[in-house]
């Protein structure tokens, strides 16, 4: 059985794309295939598995060496289990830039394109045989492109991008602003998480110079649900740079509607980046960041000190 995943807190395209590929690999392909997640998806990709009719996949909890795998949605050894080169990989899937350090047995499927969302590939592999594909699958590849593009404000999203789902949303019979509200209001619901869960929800490492910086972005349409705990989120970073095997934690609160992002700005190293990187100047303990929607994009890239 090919296990189909996506990287660590899994977002929604790394939470429909496994569910998509494995349909593909499955049923046209007639290849046994599961979709797995690498940890509890989040409250905007629980909303959308809800929706379009699927129960939670399993979640991965051992990888077996010789495991036949298919990878989406990251090439980054950091974001997937220890012992991934140690599996069989089959294929990878991704618009993230390619990172090195996996390991296949042989030669292998490699399909990397510079579009907003892993699903918009997929459907584009897929090709004419998305008519075969059942409401809950188009639904799903419909909802991932939604997620990535923030309904097509992120400056990741590429015409495609928006064509695709434009003609998902006109087959399925459904209006894409409504459909982006509600997961948009899903995932900004998140009373129910602590804090240090709300710094691991959507994370990734990287290194900047000498240091290591745990990259946490909520993208949310009620930024000061999450701000107003500010002091307990800043509180708890320490704990999970340290869990992490980082030496800080930044966090940019993505507001969706107004298009910018809030930096916290826990210490003088924190303030000495982005001060660096965004040309901005620093005067408290957070920092507004105009027209910042895209950590890919718009925050990794510029990181210096």
């Amino acid at each position: 059985m090919i296990k189909v995943f996506g990287h660590f807190s899994p977002d929604t395209d790394s939470t429909g794309s496994p569910l998509i590929w494995a349909w593909y690999l499955h049923e046209i392909e007639g290849r046994p295939a599961q979709a797995v997640l690498l940890g509890q998806p989040n409250t905007e990709a629980a909303f959308a598995l809800h929706h379009w009719g699927f129960d939670q996949p399993e979640i991965l909890t051992d990888l077996p060496a010789g495991t036949p795998v298919v990878i989406v949605d990251t090439n980054n050894p950091a974001e997937l289990p220890e012992g991934i080169n140690g599996a069989d990989i089959l294929g990878i899937i991704d618009h993230h830039k390619l990172v090195g350090g996996l390991e296949t047995k042989g030669p292998i499927d490699i399909t990397i394109r510079p579009l907003a969302c892993t699903a918009t590939i997929m459907h584009d592999l897929i090709g004419a045989q998305m008519a075969e594909a059942p409401r809950g699958i188009k639904g799903m590849m419909l909802s991932c492109i939604l997620s990535d593009t923030l309904e097509f404000r992120s400056p990741t999203t590429t015409a495609h991008d928006r064509a695709v789902a434009e003609a998902l949303a006109a087959d399925l019979g459904v209006d894409i602003s409504d459909l982006a509200a509600q997961m948009f209001a899903a995932k900004s619901d998140v009373s129910a998480f602590s804090d240090a869960e709300l710094l691991k929800m959507d994370a990734k490492k990287y290194a900047v110079g000498d240091k290591t910086f745990r990259i946490s972005v909520l993208e949310t349409t009620a930024p000061q649900q999450i701000l107003s705990r500010k002091d307990a989120l800043v509180a708890a970073m320490p704990g999970v740079a340290r869990e992490d095997g980082a030496d800080e934690v930044m966090l940019f609160v993505i507001d969706i509607l107004n298009e910018e992002a809030t930096l916290l700005v826990p210490n003088d190293l924190i303030k000495a980046v982005a001060e660096k990187s965004f040309n901005v100047t620093v005067s408290g303990d957070t920092v507004v960041l105009p027209g910042v929607m895209s950590r890919k994009k718009q925050i990794i890239p510029v990181l210096s000190l």
